[in-house]
């Protein structure tokens, strides 16, 4: 069913060994496919409950995912810690449906309506993840922390932090696939644009 399938971005994934001023780094993104087989809107959306991934405990039909690792450097500044360096790398990879084989010139072109919109939501997901990426940088770079000179305190400081910035991320990500995909919602209307047409 539709509203059995969600688009979903996944969680975040933090590794801290140890660079830099805020905005110094940009995402890598990336597209993956898995196929479907059909030579009609509704059989290709059949296709998708079929091969669809899992994501958010449910099938996607497309999703977007992250790996976030940090560059950090944490220094000792006389009794206190300073985070001099935060230098995050980020790849984004979108997952999406793509049909095995040539479709009718009908059909190609319902299906380049549908999976642009596919994309572009899930590009809003990608954004939401840059944007959560550049909160983090611009908390951790020149963080400092009085009375730590083993760096340690900092790090539980810095941990607090990301849990706020991560939750309230992914609370973002599911209103926004809420209004999408609820009745009326644009990927609702994508779907059913697709499952009715040619």
């Amino acid at each position: 069913m539709i509203s059995s399938w969600l688009l979903a971005a996944s969680a975040l994934t933090f590794i801290t060994p140890s660079t830099a001023s805020a905005a110094d780094w940009q995402a890598v993104e990336q597209i993956k496919t898995y196929a479907i087989k059909g030579k009609t809107g509704a059989e290709l959306y059949a296709a998708i409950g079929e091969r669809a991934p899992s994501a958010g405990g449910g099938l996607a039909i497309a999703h977007t995912s992250f790996r976030l690792t940090w560059t950090r450097t944490y220094t000792p500044d006389g009794s206190a810690c300073v985070i001099t360096v935060a230098r995050p790398k980020v790849i984004i990879t979108y997952t999406l449906p793509k049909p095995a084989s040539r479709l009718s010139a009908e059909v190609a072109r319902s299906w380049a309506r549908f999976i642009e919109g596919v994309e572009t939501h899930e590009r809003v997901h990608g954004d939401f993840i840059k944007t959560l990426v550049q909160q983090i940088q611009d908390f951790s770079l020149g963080l400092r922390q009085e009375n730590d000179p083993g760096c340690q305190r900092i790090r539980q400081v810095l941990t607090a932090r990301l849990g706020e910035l991560s939750r309230a991320e992914r609370a973002k990500n599911v209103e926004f696939d809420k209004v999408e995909l609820n009745p009326g919602g644009k990927v609702h209307q994508l779907i059913l644009a697709l499952v009715n047409g040619p």
